[in-house]
Protein backbone atom coordinates (compact mmCIF):
# COMPACT_ATOMS: atom_id res chain seq x y z
CA UNK A 1 0.00 0.00 0.00
CA UNK A 2 1.41 3.46 -1.32
CA UNK A 3 0.76 6.74 1.27
CA UNK A 4 -1.55 9.20 0.00
CA UNK A 5 0.68 11.86 -0.84
CA UNK A 6 4.18 12.44 -0.91
CA UNK A 7 4.84 12.74 2.32
CA UNK A 8 7.33 10.34 4.91
CA UNK A 9 5.93 10.30 8.50
CA UNK A 10 9.01 7.38 9.29
CA UNK A 11 9.97 8.12 13.09
CA UNK A 12 7.97 10.91 14.18
CA UNK A 13 5.29 10.87 16.93
CA UNK A 14 1.68 12.68 17.04
CA UNK A 15 1.58 14.39 20.29
CA UNK A 16 -1.19 16.93 18.74
CA UNK A 17 -2.33 17.84 14.96
CA UNK A 18 -0.53 21.07 15.64
CA UNK A 19 2.54 19.30 14.40
CA UNK A 20 0.65 18.21 11.35
CA UNK A 21 0.07 20.21 8.46
CA UNK A 22 -3.46 19.95 6.95
CA UNK A 23 -2.17 18.00 3.31
CA UNK A 24 -0.65 15.76 6.40
CA UNK A 25 -3.54 14.85 7.96
CA UNK A 26 -5.54 14.67 4.65
CA UNK A 27 -3.03 11.94 4.15
CA UNK A 28 -3.73 9.96 6.99
CA UNK A 29 -7.29 10.18 7.09
CA UNK A 30 -7.13 8.90 3.12
CA UNK A 31 -5.17 6.19 4.83
CA UNK A 32 -7.62 5.17 7.33
CA UNK A 33 -10.17 4.39 4.64
CA UNK A 34 -7.90 2.43 2.70
CA UNK A 35 -7.08 -0.25 5.77
CA UNK A 36 -10.81 0.18 7.40
CA UNK A 37 -11.65 -1.00 3.58
CA UNK A 38 -9.14 -3.71 4.09
CA UNK A 39 -10.37 -4.55 7.47
CA UNK A 40 -14.07 -5.12 5.86
CA UNK A 41 -12.68 -6.82 3.50
CA UNK A 42 -10.90 -9.48 5.78
CA UNK A 43 -7.72 -8.63 4.67
CA UNK A 44 -5.79 -9.10 7.25
CA UNK A 45 -1.67 -8.29 6.68
CA UNK A 46 1.48 -8.19 9.03
CA UNK A 47 2.81 -5.09 8.57
CA UNK A 48 4.01 -4.72 11.84
CA UNK A 49 5.14 -8.46 12.48
CA UNK A 50 8.77 -8.12 14.16
CA UNK A 51 7.49 -4.90 15.77
CA UNK A 52 6.27 -3.68 19.78
CA UNK A 53 4.43 -1.17 20.92
CA UNK A 54 4.26 -0.06 24.28
CA UNK A 55 1.60 1.03 26.13
CA UNK A 56 1.15 3.20 29.14
CA UNK A 57 -1.70 4.16 31.12
CA UNK A 58 -2.31 6.84 33.76
CA UNK A 59 -5.66 6.90 32.99
CA UNK A 60 -8.30 4.03 32.15
CA UNK A 61 -9.45 3.55 28.93
CA UNK A 62 -12.01 1.24 26.46
CA UNK A 63 -11.44 2.55 22.87
CA UNK A 64 -8.05 3.46 23.18
CA UNK A 65 -6.84 0.31 24.55
CA UNK A 66 -8.83 -1.44 22.33
CA UNK A 67 -7.70 0.19 19.59
CA UNK A 68 -4.04 0.48 19.56
CA UNK A 69 -4.19 -3.20 21.15
CA UNK A 70 -6.24 -4.78 18.02
CA UNK A 71 -4.49 -2.45 15.97
CA UNK A 72 -1.12 -3.61 16.20
CA UNK A 73 -2.10 -7.05 17.35
CA UNK A 74 -4.12 -7.91 14.17
CA UNK A 75 -0.93 -7.01 12.19
CA UNK A 76 1.15 -9.34 13.91
CA UNK A 77 2.95 -6.84 16.22
CA UNK A 78 3.21 -7.61 20.24
CA UNK A 79 1.39 -4.66 22.28
CA UNK A 80 2.68 -4.75 25.82
CA UNK A 81 -0.20 -2.88 28.58
CA UNK A 82 1.83 -0.72 31.34
CA UNK A 83 -0.09 1.15 33.74
CA UNK A 84 1.34 3.26 36.57
CA UNK A 85 1.56 0.06 39.00
CA UNK A 86 3.64 -1.78 36.56
CA UNK A 87 6.88 -0.02 35.79
CA UNK A 88 8.57 3.56 37.40
CA UNK A 89 6.80 6.11 35.63
CA UNK A 90 8.57 9.02 37.41
CA UNK A 91 8.51 7.30 40.12
CA UNK A 92 12.04 5.49 41.44
CA UNK A 93 13.41 6.58 38.26
CA UNK A 94 13.17 9.86 36.32
CA UNK A 95 11.07 10.26 33.36
CA UNK A 96 13.69 10.82 30.93
CA UNK A 97 15.52 7.33 31.61
CA UNK A 98 11.99 5.31 31.73
CA UNK A 99 11.94 6.92 28.23
CA UNK A 100 15.29 5.81 27.17
CA UNK A 101 14.87 2.13 28.40
CA UNK A 102 11.40 2.01 26.71
CA UNK A 103 12.78 3.32 23.19
CA UNK A 104 15.87 1.11 23.62
CA UNK A 105 12.75 -2.44 23.83
CA UNK A 106 9.88 -0.95 21.89
CA UNK A 107 9.34 -0.06 18.09
CA UNK A 108 7.06 2.53 19.35
CA UNK A 109 5.19 3.81 22.75
CA UNK A 110 1.52 5.26 23.58
CA UNK A 111 0.60 6.98 26.58
CA UNK A 112 -2.61 8.14 27.93
CA UNK A 113 -2.38 10.08 31.46
CA UNK A 114 -2.50 13.53 32.47
CA UNK A 115 0.21 16.29 31.47
CA UNK A 116 1.07 16.93 27.93
CA UNK A 117 4.78 17.39 29.17
CA UNK A 118 4.76 13.45 29.67
CA UNK A 119 3.67 12.43 25.84
CA UNK A 120 6.37 15.13 24.87
CA UNK A 121 9.54 14.49 27.33
CA UNK A 122 8.67 10.54 26.48
CA UNK A 123 8.79 11.69 22.72
CA UNK A 124 12.11 13.71 23.33
CA UNK A 125 13.76 10.71 24.96
CA UNK A 126 13.32 7.66 23.41
CA UNK A 127 13.76 8.09 20.12
CA UNK A 128 10.83 6.04 18.59
CA UNK A 129 7.43 7.63 17.55
CA UNK A 130 5.18 8.22 20.22
CA UNK A 131 1.50 8.26 20.34
CA UNK A 132 -0.79 10.55 22.30
CA UNK A 133 -3.33 8.49 23.43
CA UNK A 134 -5.17 11.29 25.63
CA UNK A 135 -3.96 14.13 28.21
CA UNK A 136 -5.38 16.95 29.62
CA UNK A 137 -3.99 19.52 26.75
CA UNK A 138 -5.20 16.71 23.62
CA UNK A 139 -6.76 14.02 22.26
CA UNK A 140 -5.51 14.03 18.62
CA UNK A 141 -6.30 9.97 17.69
CA UNK A 142 -10.02 10.58 18.52
CA UNK A 143 -10.40 13.58 16.54
CA UNK A 144 -8.95 12.16 13.44
CA UNK A 145 -12.17 9.57 13.79
CA UNK A 146 -14.06 12.06 14.66
CA UNK A 147 -13.67 13.64 11.09
CA UNK A 148 -13.11 10.61 9.50
CA UNK A 149 -16.53 9.94 10.71
CA UNK A 150 -18.39 12.98 9.53
CA UNK A 151 -17.11 12.63 6.00
CA UNK A 152 -18.16 9.08 6.11
CA UNK A 153 -21.97 11.04 6.44
CA UNK A 154 -21.28 14.15 4.31
CA UNK A 155 -17.80 13.84 1.86
CA UNK A 156 -14.90 16.01 1.84
CA UNK A 157 -14.86 18.07 5.58
CA UNK A 158 -13.91 21.40 4.01
CA UNK A 159 -16.74 23.57 4.52
CA UNK A 160 -19.19 21.19 6.69
CA UNK A 161 -20.06 22.77 10.31
CA UNK A 162 -19.07 20.85 13.54
CA UNK A 163 -20.50 22.33 16.51
CA UNK A 164 -19.17 21.23 20.04
CA UNK A 165 -21.33 21.75 22.75
CA UNK A 166 -20.34 21.45 26.28
CA UNK A 167 -16.80 22.04 28.42
CA UNK A 168 -14.77 24.38 25.35
CA UNK A 169 -12.05 23.77 27.37
CA UNK A 170 -11.70 20.18 27.47
CA UNK A 171 -8.92 17.98 25.48
CA UNK A 172 -11.60 16.59 22.72
CA UNK A 173 -12.54 19.70 22.04
CA UNK A 174 -8.86 21.70 21.94
CA UNK A 175 -8.28 18.79 19.55
CA UNK A 176 -11.43 19.39 17.00
CA UNK A 177 -10.33 23.08 17.19
CA UNK A 178 -6.70 22.51 15.90
CA UNK A 179 -7.75 19.47 13.52
CA UNK A 180 -10.74 21.74 12.18
CA UNK A 181 -8.99 24.67 11.65
CA UNK A 182 -5.93 22.57 9.76
CA UNK A 183 -8.52 20.92 7.45
CA UNK A 184 -11.66 23.74 6.20
CA UNK A 185 -14.12 22.74 8.66
CA UNK A 186 -16.47 25.04 9.86
CA UNK A 187 -16.07 25.04 13.54
CA UNK A 188 -18.20 26.22 16.49
CA UNK A 189 -17.90 25.81 20.26
CA UNK A 190 -21.38 26.55 22.05
CA UNK A 191 -20.18 26.95 25.72
CA UNK A 192 -20.50 29.30 29.05
CA UNK A 193 -18.41 31.53 28.23
CA UNK A 194 -16.10 30.73 31.65
CA UNK A 195 -15.47 27.18 29.50
CA UNK A 196 -14.23 28.80 26.31
CA UNK A 197 -11.08 27.22 24.64
CA UNK A 198 -7.98 28.22 25.95
CA UNK A 199 -6.97 31.92 24.35
CA UNK A 200 -3.69 31.17 23.21
CA UNK A 201 -4.30 28.09 21.60
CA UNK A 202 -7.56 29.99 19.71
CA UNK A 203 -4.55 32.68 19.02
CA UNK A 204 -2.80 29.83 17.17
CA UNK A 205 -5.56 28.08 15.02
CA UNK A 206 -7.17 31.52 14.27
CA UNK A 207 -4.55 32.22 11.36
CA UNK A 208 -4.43 28.00 10.44
CA UNK A 209 -8.34 28.76 9.72
CA UNK A 210 -7.99 31.72 7.40
CA UNK A 211 -5.24 29.66 5.43
CA UNK A 212 -7.73 26.75 5.31
CA UNK A 213 -10.88 28.45 4.48
CA UNK A 214 -11.90 27.01 8.27
CA UNK A 215 -14.60 29.16 10.19
CA UNK A 216 -13.85 29.34 14.17
CA UNK A 217 -16.71 30.71 16.39
CA UNK A 218 -17.20 30.88 20.15
CA UNK A 219 -20.90 31.43 21.24
CA UNK A 220 -22.96 30.98 24.41
CA UNK A 221 -25.71 30.49 22.47
CA UNK A 222 -27.81 27.35 21.28
CA UNK A 223 -28.97 28.93 18.27
CA UNK A 224 -25.27 29.02 16.94
CA UNK A 225 -26.17 25.18 15.95
CA UNK A 226 -27.82 25.95 12.83
CA UNK A 227 -26.90 24.57 10.16
CA UNK A 228 -24.76 22.16 11.59
CA UNK A 229 -24.02 18.91 10.06
CA UNK A 230 -22.68 17.60 13.36
CA UNK A 231 -23.28 18.61 17.02
CA UNK A 232 -20.60 17.00 19.38
CA UNK A 233 -20.11 16.63 22.92
CA UNK A 234 -18.48 15.16 25.65
CA UNK A 235 -18.96 14.35 29.66
CA UNK A 236 -19.35 17.56 31.83
CA UNK A 237 -16.66 16.30 34.49
CA UNK A 238 -13.30 15.35 32.51
CA UNK A 239 -10.96 12.36 34.66
CA UNK A 240 -9.68 14.36 37.27
CA UNK A 241 -12.18 16.66 37.75
CA UNK A 242 -14.96 14.48 39.60
CA UNK A 243 -14.90 16.94 42.91
CA UNK A 244 -16.44 19.59 40.61
CA UNK A 245 -19.02 17.75 39.20
CA UNK A 246 -21.80 19.48 40.56
CA UNK A 247 -20.78 22.98 39.56
CA UNK A 248 -20.11 21.70 36.34
CA UNK A 249 -23.34 20.18 36.50
CA UNK A 250 -25.04 23.11 37.03
CA UNK A 251 -23.30 25.45 34.57
CA UNK A 252 -23.94 23.01 31.49
CA UNK A 253 -27.25 21.67 31.98
CA UNK A 254 -28.80 23.92 30.07
CA UNK A 255 -26.45 22.88 27.00
CA UNK A 256 -27.62 19.24 26.86
CA UNK A 257 -27.74 17.56 23.63
CA UNK A 258 -31.43 16.42 23.06
CA UNK A 259 -33.70 16.19 20.21
CA UNK A 260 -34.87 19.63 20.70
CA UNK A 261 -31.09 21.04 20.20
CA UNK A 262 -30.89 18.52 17.00
CA UNK A 263 -33.89 20.51 15.48
CA UNK A 264 -32.72 24.05 15.78
CA UNK A 265 -29.84 22.81 13.09
CA UNK A 266 -32.68 23.09 10.35
CA UNK A 267 -31.08 19.55 8.92
CA UNK A 268 -32.82 16.72 9.01
CA UNK A 269 -29.39 14.90 8.12
CA UNK A 270 -27.19 16.40 11.12
CA UNK A 271 -25.78 13.76 12.99
CA UNK A 272 -24.63 12.96 16.97
CA UNK A 273 -20.83 12.35 17.99
CA UNK A 274 -19.89 11.79 20.90
CA UNK A 275 -15.72 10.59 22.03
CA UNK A 276 -17.54 7.92 24.96
CA UNK A 277 -18.06 7.15 26.97
CA UNK A 278 -21.32 8.90 28.19
CA UNK A 279 -23.42 9.87 30.95
CA UNK A 280 -26.81 9.57 29.46
CA UNK A 281 -29.11 11.66 31.13
CA UNK A 282 -26.48 14.24 31.56
CA UNK A 283 -24.53 15.78 28.41
CA UNK A 284 -26.88 13.57 25.93
CA UNK A 285 -30.24 12.22 26.45
CA UNK A 286 -30.43 8.35 25.86
CA UNK A 287 -33.25 8.60 23.19
CA UNK A 288 -30.61 10.93 21.23
CA UNK A 289 -27.55 8.56 21.62
CA UNK A 290 -29.14 5.71 21.07
CA UNK A 291 -31.48 6.87 18.30
CA UNK A 292 -30.83 6.96 14.83
CA UNK A 293 -29.27 10.51 14.21
CA UNK A 294 -25.98 9.18 16.49
CA UNK A 295 -22.78 7.67 14.47
CA UNK A 296 -21.31 7.38 17.78
CA UNK A 297 -20.53 3.60 17.44
CA UNK A 298 -18.86 4.16 13.88
CA UNK A 299 -16.89 6.75 15.20
CA UNK A 300 -15.77 4.60 18.35
CA UNK A 301 -14.67 1.96 15.38
CA UNK A 302 -12.84 4.43 13.61
CA UNK A 303 -10.44 4.89 16.76
CA UNK A 304 -8.59 1.65 15.32
CA UNK A 305 -8.79 1.91 12.05
CA UNK A 306 -7.33 5.95 12.42
CA UNK A 307 -5.09 4.56 14.88
CA UNK A 308 -3.56 1.39 12.40
CA UNK A 309 -3.09 4.06 10.04
CA UNK A 310 -1.07 6.87 12.20
CA UNK A 311 1.03 3.62 13.25
CA UNK A 312 1.85 1.80 9.63
CA UNK A 313 2.60 5.52 8.31
CA UNK A 314 5.23 6.52 10.85
CA UNK A 315 6.60 2.90 11.37
CA UNK A 316 7.25 3.00 7.99
CA UNK A 317 5.34 -0.44 7.24
CA UNK A 318 3.46 0.53 4.48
Amino acid sequence: MDLPGTFNFRGRSLLSWLDYTGAEIRSLLELSKRVKDEAKGGDIKERFKGKTLALLFEKRSTRTRCAFETAFGEEGGHPVFLSTADIQLGAKESLEDTARVLGRMFSAVQFRGFKQSTVETLARYSGVPVYNGLTDDFHPTQALADIMTLEENFGPCGGKKLCFVGDGRNNVARSLLVICSKLGVTFTVITPPFLNPDPALLERCLPLAAESGAAITLSGDLAAVEGAHAIYTDVWTSMGEEDKRAERRALLEPYQVNAALMEKTGRKETIFLHCLPAVKGEEVTAELIDGPASRVWDEAENRKHTIKAIMLATLGCL
